[in-house]
C-alpha cells in the first residue's frame, strides 16, 4: 500500500505540474495573438507601460513579502537588475508589439518558440557552453525554420532581402531575450517572485521614456475598448499567471523537465492565431513549425542537466 500511495502521490505532483506548465505556454502562446489584436488599438510603447505597470501592482500584492524579504540583496545589484530588466522585458517586448504591425501571429509564434536555439548559441558566445554536435544540428534546423517563415517559404528571396520587416525583429526580439536568459545564470540569490517583482519595476520605469517619445513624435494611441482588453488580458496572463505558474511547475519537476514545455509556445501560438484571429496556416508554416520543434528537440535532449534550483 505504501508504495502505490508513493506512486499516486507522485503521478498527482506530475499531473499538477503538467496542466501548470501547459498553461503557461498557453499564456505565452496567447500573446502573439494578443500583439496582432492590439494593432490599431493600442499603441505599442504605451501597451508595454501599462503592461508592467499591470504586472507590478499584481506582484506588489501577491509578492510584497517576497520582495521585502529579498531587498537587502536586491539593491546590492541595481545595476543587474536595470539591465536584465531592460533587456528581458522593456526591449523584448517593445519589440515584440511593434513586429506585430509587421507580421502574423502565427510568424510570431513560430519565431519565438525559437528562443531556446537562441539561448544556446548566447550560452555558447558569452561562456564558452560546449556545443555537441547534434546540438549544433538542432540549430541548423531551427535556424532553417526561421528562414522559410521570414521569406514566406521562398528563402531565394534572401537573395533580394525580400525579407518582411516584422519577422526580421521578432528574431532581434528574440536575440535579446536570449541575452536576458543567459544572464540569468549570474542571478542574485533571491527568490524567484522577489527577482521577478525588481525586473518588473524596472521595465515599467524604462518603459516610461518609450511612450513619451510615442507623445512627442505623435505616434501615440490612447486605447481604445479594445486595447484596454489587450492591456488587461497580457497583464494578467503572459505577465502574471504565466510567472506563477512557471514558478510554481519548476518547483515540482525542476527546470529541466520544466524547460522542455516552451516547445509548446510556438505550437499554441499558431492554433490560436488560426482559430481567434483566422489567420491562413500555409504548408510552409507546417514545414517551419516542424523544424524549429525539431531543432529544439535535438537540443535539448543533448544539453547538460540542469541541477533544480529552489526559489
Amino acid at each position: 500500500m505504501a508504495v502505490a500511495e508513493k506512486d499516486d502521490a507522485f503521478a498527482n505532483v506530475n499531473l499538477k505540474a503538467y496542466v501548470l506548465l501547459v498553461g503557461t505556454t498557453l499564456c505565452w502562446g496567447g500573446n502573439a495573438v494578443l500583439s496582432r489584436m492590439a494593432v490599431g488599438e493600442i499603441s505599442p510603447m504605451l501597451l508595454v507601460t501599462l503592461r508592467w505597470a499591470g504586472a507590478l501592482l499584481l506582484m506588489l500584492v501577491f509578492a510584497g513579502n517576497a520582495i521585502r524579504r529579498d531587498w537587502c540583496v536586491l539593491r546590492r545589484h541595481v545595476p543587474y537588475l536595470a539591465i536584465m530588466g531592460i533587456l528581458g522585458f522593456t526591449a523584448f517586448n517593445s519589440i515584440f508589439y511593434v513586429a506585430a504591425h509587421g507580421t502574423t501571429a502565427v510568424n510570431i509564434g513560430i519565431i519565438q518558440g525559437a528562443i531556446p536555439v537562441f539561448v544556446l548559441l548566447g550560452a555558447f558566445l558569452a561562456d564558452r557552453t560546449p556545443v555537441a554536435l547534434l546540438q549544433a544540428a538542432g540549430v541548423a534546423l531551427t535556424l532553417a525554420g526561421i528562414v522559410i517563415v521570414a521569406t514566406r517559404g521562398s528563402p531565394w528571396h534572401l537573395l533580394a532581402l525580400a525579407v518582411n520587416w516584422g519577422d526580421a525583429l521578432m528574431v532581434v526580439a528574440a536575440s535579446v531575450y536570449a541575452i536576458y536568459a543567459v544572464g540569468l545564470r549570474r542571478r542574485p540569490a533571491v527568490s524567484s517572485l522577489g527577482l521577478f517583482t525588481a525586473l518588473a519595476g524596472i521595465a515599467f520605469v524604462a518603459s516610461l521614456p518609450l511612450s513619451a517619445a510615442e507623445w512627442v513624435t505623435g505616434r501615440a494611441q490612447w486605447p481604445t475598448a479594445t486595447g484596454w482588453w489587450v492591456v488587461a488580458l497580457v497583464t494578467v496572463f503572459p505577465s502574471f499567471l504565466a510567472q506563477i505558474f512557471f514558478l510554481q511547475g519548476v518547483a515540482l519537476i525542476g527546470p529541466g523537465r520544466a524547460g522542455v514545455f516552451i516547445n509548446l509556445v510556438p505550437l499554441f501560438a499558431s492554433v490560436m492565431a488560426v482559430v481567434v484571429l483566422g489567420e491562413p496556416f500555409a504548408l510552409y508554416h507546417a514545414l517551419a513549425l516542424a523544424l524549429v520543434l525539431a531543432g529544439i528537440a535535438l537540443s535539448e535532449r543533448h544539453s547538460p542537466k540542469v541541477e533544480k534550483r529552489k526559489s
